[in-house]
């Protein structure tokens, strides 16, 4: 029989249904999910609206390559524009994450010719060629990934950031940078910082890349985190929530970055389905208002997590929430799922990543405040 390629470190639970914030296992086991599968679920899981439009197209046609007109993408466009605010902007279809950030990567080469990016200590962008050459991780950068075209700076290190450009500015074709970052960490670009990579890449001709892959799609509860800066990118690339589950991704690009046919491309990317997919995730964040729910359930969570002691630098937006758990507590995230049946994130080596579903209710965050408190009594009291 043919194995999987055993990349993945899993948890021994087959999960075989889902709704809103829940999910069950073959046991009919229920948990409590607060992790969305790396921040993929968006407006909860099966949301009758999202199955509904899907279903629906799937009926109709599921899928056409980019030779044809596909008018769903152009009401997918419309309305993206119209929740982001950016309808001045081009959106480019396509996949997975990965594959938003490495043609954000190829397109800012395209727009200015040159070759250098900059990107930032503990950063993820994917595990893509270029994506993962921008990524702070070693181990996932395989030797052919190798390049002296990615400079990595300390994040939120404007000193750093200046001299960079001061010595090298006319070679950087790129800055990319998530909000937020989640794998490194949940650690927050300052908006300041964000306001001096604008300044130095309009000054300079550099493209700046906002990577809101984990961080977009209202997570923090403005539709792109890094609009908290007030600034905009030339580029934005999303993933993750777009689809809530369904594989469906993009960038936009601002108005002054021109295309040509065969600049980019894609099979899969913008295909029928996926375009349902994504326009009824859309519809939901708009018509439930869950930028607004994540901003109020995400502060509850956030205040009441800060009253924990036990539990170091609090730190997120909206939805997007870390916290750093000392050696002590090193089994709290395993005893969160086994006890609680309350699943979370990491970040390696100590830190816990909250990222439900935008659509998570204040009595669900209850329940996991009044576990998380339980779960960390009972290792106090055994040590």
């Amino acid at each position: 029989m043919m194995n999987l390629f055993d990349v993945y470190p899993i948890n021994d639970i087959t999960i075989v249904k889902a709704k809103g914030s829940y999910v069950w296992d073959d046991k009919g086991e229920q948990y409590l999910d607060l992790y969305g599968g790396h921040a993929v679920i968006s407006i909860g899981h099966t949301h009758a609206h999202w199955v509904k439009r899907i279903e629906e197209q799937l009926e109709k046609i599921a899928f056409y390559s980019n030779s044809i007109k596909i008018p769903l993408q152009q009401e997918l466009s419309a309305k993206l524009g119209k929740i982001s605010g950016k309808e001045d902007y081009q959106l480019f279809l396509c996949n997975s994450g990965a594959e938003a950030n490495e043609n954000a990567l190829k397109l800012a080469s395209f727009h200015n010719g040159r070759k250098k990016i900059v990107a930032f200590s503990k950063s993820f962008h994917g595990r893509t060629s270029l994506a993962v050459a921008a990524t702070d991780n070693k181990n996932y950068v395989a030797p052919v990934n190798e390049t002296d075209n990615v400079i990595f700076l300390p994040l939120n290190d404007e000193d750093a950031l200046q001299e960079c450009f001061d010595e090298r500015g006319k070679e950087i074709s790129g800055v990319i940078i998530e909000g937020i970052q989640g794998v490194g960490g949940i650690n927050v670009a300052d908006d300041s910082f964000l306001r001096k990579i604008r300044t130095l890449c309009t000054e300079y001709g550099a493209v700046y890349i906002a990577d809101s892959v984990q961080c977009g799609y209202g997570r923090s509860g403005k539709f792109f985190s890094h609009d908290f800066a007030g600034v905009n990118a030339d580029i934005y690339s999303m993933a993750k929530g777009m689809g809530n589950g369904f594989p469906v991704a993009g960038i936009i690009i601002a108005p002054h970055i021109k295309p040509r046919h065969f600049m980019l491309g894609t099979t899969f990317g913008g295909n029928h389905l996926a375009c349902a997919a994504a326009l009824a995730v859309l519809e939901v964040i708009e018509e439930e208002k869950l930028m607004g729910n994540a901003v109020m359930v995400g502060k509850y969570l956030r205040d009441q997590l800060e009253e924990i002691p036990e539990l170091k630098n609090v730190r997120g937006r909206g939805l997007m929430i870390g916290f750093d758990v000392p050696e002590e507590l090193k089994n709290l995230k395993k005893n969160l799922l086994w006890n609680q049946k309350i699943f979370t994130g990491e970040a390696k080596p100590s830190v816990i990543r909250l990222l439900p579903s935008l659509a998570l209710k204040k009595r669900d965050a209850e329940q996991f405040i009044d576990s998380i408190k339980e779960e960390i009594g009972a290792i106090v009291e055994k040590v």
